[in-house]
């Protein structure tokens, strides 16, 4: 038998101070940037001991990337994977809009904001750490609608040859504004859910009006 007791809700102590280490790093490099953040100030706020910090996460480099990859793995769990058949161009149309939106609430925040700033200002000296920000953010993003754009042509109620290329139009026309205005401006810039809401069904209408196979009637 272990001799270790169980943490909360019953994980093992290991994960609840992986939490801890994640939940400190988190506060210290959103802060400081990758190059101010001390392992020291990390370790003291987690109320751990380096030892345990090194290994959980080997070194600084790997504990930022695991950090990375949490932060927007989770945001992108935020969002559905797949997205429902639609019978018609008008319930097409509601589901983008509404996937759009879940994707803006999800990464719109201020700690994902900062995120990215963040890492931005490391890719020189460390470019795998966009590459885990693309892969589990826009990318992860854009293979859902490519697969949603695929079924509907398959369907019939999109012309639309290449999906994929649909699929990163859409993404980007979503999220690339508001992102970069929030990234430039500040927390302030975050538009409020219902100026996303109306940004979200505006690209969902575009989408429709360039691609559709069909008339679709006008909901808003």
């Amino acid at each position: 038998m272990s001799s270790e007791t169980p943490g909360r809700r019953g994980r093992p102590p290991s994960d609840d101070k992986r939490r801890s280490i994640l939940a400190a790093a988190e506060a210290i490099f959103l802060r400081e940037g990758y190059r101010g953040a001390s392992m020291d100030e990390i370790t003291s706020l987690a109320k751990v001991s380096k030892p345990t910090v090194y290994r959980h996460f080997g070194n600084k480099e790997d504990l930022f990337i695991a950090l990375v990859s949490e932060m927007t793995t989770m945001a992108g769990d935020q969002v559905p994977d797949e997205l429902p058949a639609p019978s018609d161009l008008d319930e097409l149309r509601d589901q983008l809009a509404t996937h759009a939106l879940r994707q803006l609430e999800a990464v719109l925040t201020p700690r994902l904001i900062q995120l990215r700033r963040v890492v931005i200002g490391e890719v020189p000296r460390f470019p795998e750490l966009a590459q885990v920000l693309h892969d589990a953010g826009p990318q992860r993003a854009i293979n859902t609608l490519t697969r949603a754009f695929q079924a509907a042509a398959k369907a019939g109620l999109l012309t639309a040859p290449r999906p994929e290329v649909v699929g990163r139009q859409f993404n980007w026309l979503v999220m690339g504004e508001p992102i970069n205005r929030a990234m430039l401006l500040g927390d302030a810039a975050i538009p409020t859910r219902r100026q996303l809401a109306r940004h979200a069904r505006q690209c969902a209408d575009l989408i429709v009006a360039a691609y559709g196979a069909e008339p679709c009637t006008s909901k808003r």
